[in-house]
């Protein structure tokens, strides 16, 4: 799976190439979006075309239909996207917990970024996230993507690959936030404000949520299509800003981008639960 975000700065911003890493599906003026999952590409590839290019190997995986959990998550198995890291589907208990925080911190390079998790912002994005922590899909992972724009300042991490294509194998349905401020910087009041401090999970479109997830270090307006399920502590953010000065790393195409590979390579060692509940 790959995620991007889109920018949504006003000012234009100019296209450029996607690669097998949809960092941003070609930014333009209008861009907006974050984005973890399938690339742009087979995203907007129509699906005639792409049962054209498949119907000839289907592999007796494809044979059978995607396992699905049975309760009110429905996580639901990917075939077309093999986890990047075997991890099994996430348990689904008929009542999903709803209430109180959970902390997980992760351990980084650069230091540790501490998270409260909301249950009842979103019970079935935190069973899924701990489930993945639980397993340590997240240990020894990177953190693919820094954006810079002046409207778009994350850190997209999750990704066992460190592509930005890879997730858990599994795919569940959003739980988007209803209650966000509109973005001061965008008069069409189409975006929303991702505050700093906010912990999301970056999608590939709707119900596509996976295991790749950014961190808000400085106010961005987004189209409030990502799920919200936690916030990050203030040694984290002070950990994001050390991060977050090191830039994006210049490429042969782009010496000063604002959109790619942190420049300060980050590394989580370990995602860690503290077990003892708020």
């Amino acid at each position: 799976m790959s995620s991007e975000l889109e920018p949504t700065s006003g000012a234009a911003v100019p296209r450029r190439p996607v690669r097998a890493l949809t960092r941003l599906a070609g930014v333009t003026a209008l861009a907006g979006a974050l984005v973890a999952g399938a690339s742009a590409a087979a995203v907007a590839a129509p699906s005639a075309a792409r049962d054209a290019l498949t119907a000839s190997a289907v592999s007796p995986a494809a044979e059978r239909p995607p396992r699905t959990t049975h309760g009110p998550c429905a996580y639901t198995e990917t075939p077309d996207e093999p986890a990047a890291r075997p991890v099994p589907l996430p348990p689904d208990p008929r009542r999903t917990p709803a209430r109180g925080t959970v902390r997980v911190t992760l351990a980084t390079n650069h230091g540790p970024i501490g998270l409260t998790l909301d249950r009842e912002a979103a019970p079935c994005t935190v069973q899924s996230f701990l489930h993945l922590v639980g397993k340590r899909f997240y240990d020894r992972t990177s953190c693919h993507r820094l954006t810079a724009y002046p409207t778009l300042s994350v850190l997209q991490c999750g990704d066992p690959s460190g592509t930005g294509e890879g997730g858990p194998g599994y795919r569940y349905r959003d739980e988007l936030p209803t209650d966000l401020p509109p973005a001061p910087t965008d008069p069409t009041g189409v975006r929303r404000l991702y505050a700093r401090g906010v912990l999301a999970m970056a999608n590939a479109g709707p119900d596509t949520n996976g295991s790749q997830f950014f961190l808000v270090y400085a106010d961005s307006a987004l189209r409030p299509n990502y799920t919200i399920f936690g916030e990050v502590d203030a040694a984290g953010l002070a950990t994001l800003d050390r991060i977050a000065a090191g830039g994006v790393a210049p490429t042969a195409e782009d010496p000063a981008p604002v959109d790619g590979a942190p420049a300060l390579p980050v590394d989580i060692r370990r995602a860690v639960r503290s077990h003892h509940h708020h």
